[in-house]
């Protein structure tokens, strides 16, 4: 089955690749603090920091200093999370990656397998509006095969705002509206959790895009520039084949709106209330057009049916 999120969605910075590298270069200063390099300008939450470069042996195990503690929620596993980070290797002081720069929060769902592990296992248990350091070692970071501008065996040390922490519920939830019109898709109206039936007519599809309420919701509307957690089913229209769910992983994805290239799939979710479930149907041309993506056949219509869990 194709992984839409990974298609659509610009990949996950800390699994699966390093994004460019910063020009700011933090001190090479000696000073350490608790055994990890010091922040050496930007200490305060919020602030986007530098860090001195490491001295010494790196740890060996993961080490998380607390640098300021917040006030909020103790992160658990299967929360959505918000942060802000920058991230740079022990023996470097040029930073490979930051969050700061791009003015674009980093979401993350705690233990679904999407960072790497040194960061599953820092953020789990810290409270919201806590900053942290992070000496990740290699076993918990990108191991011996390094990662884009990462080098094999790096260890890695991160600086981590918690920004927010929201619990993903396990379906949509709201009023089911009718689905009265014979030449659209049918969805299943379960709260369970489990897939929603998708169910697509043997009829010519529509020519524009198509969002409707399954169920809708009262949350908040989402806009343009939010990050969703969602589940979904993607059929083709052509005949009905699911070819990504969700639900065959049981982990929702993330889709930061800014950076989702499907057209179609991100105007049909703009305006649309949190918590509920949406029929999005998304014709060639707010799709991949002409364009063959990874088996999906150029010219094709998609249909997915998208539960709205949680916006960050």
């Amino acid at each position: 089955m194709r992984r839409l999120a990974g298609l659509l969605v610009v990949p996950l910075l800390l699994l699966s690749t390093a994004a460019c590298g910063s020009d700011d270069k933090g001190s090479d200063s000696a000073s350490m603090k608790n055994g990890l390099p010091a922040i050496t300008a930007g200490e305060k939450f919020g602030e986007k920091p530098t860090l001195a470069k490491g001295v010494g042996d790196p740890p060996k195990e993961l080490k998380v200093n607390v640098i300021s503690e917040g006030k909020g929620a103790v992160t658990k596993k299967g929360d959505a999370l918000s942060v802000n980070y920058l991230g740079q290797a022990w023996d470097s002081t040029t930073p490979f990656d930051n969050s700061f720069d791009r003015g674009q929060p980093f979401s993350v769902t705690l233990g679904e397998g999407q960072v790497i592990k040194g960061w599953e296992q820092a953020l789990e248990g810290q409270k919201v509006g806590s900053r942290i350091e992070v000496g990740i070692p290699p076993a918990l970071g990108y191991g011996a095969q390094g990662q884009g501008d990462i080098k094999p065996n790096a260890t890695l040390v991160f600086v981590v705002d918690i920004l927010k922490s929201v619990t993903i519920p396990k379906s949509a939830t709201g009023t089911p509206v009718a689905q009265d019109n014979k030449d659209l898709p049918k969805v299943g109206t379960n709260t369970d959790g489990k897939a929603p039936t998708l169910t697509v007519p043997k009829v010519a599809p529509p020519t524009k895009l198509v969002s409707n309420y399954v169920l809708e919701a009262k949350g908040e509307a989402v806009k343009a520039t939010d990050t969703v957690v969602v589940n979904y089913v993607a059929a083709l229209w052509k005949d009905g084949k699911v070819f990504d769910s969700t639900y065959t992983t049981g982990k929702p994805a993330n889709f930061p709106l800014p950076q989702l290239t499907l057209k179609g799939l991100k105007d049909g979710l703009v305006g649309k209330k949190v918590g509920s479930r949406v029929l999005i149907v998304a014709p060639p041309s707010e799709a991949f057009g002409d364009k063959e993506q990874q088996g999906i056949p150029k010219g094709s219509t998609l249909v997915f049916a998208v539960d709205i869990l949680t916006k960050m």
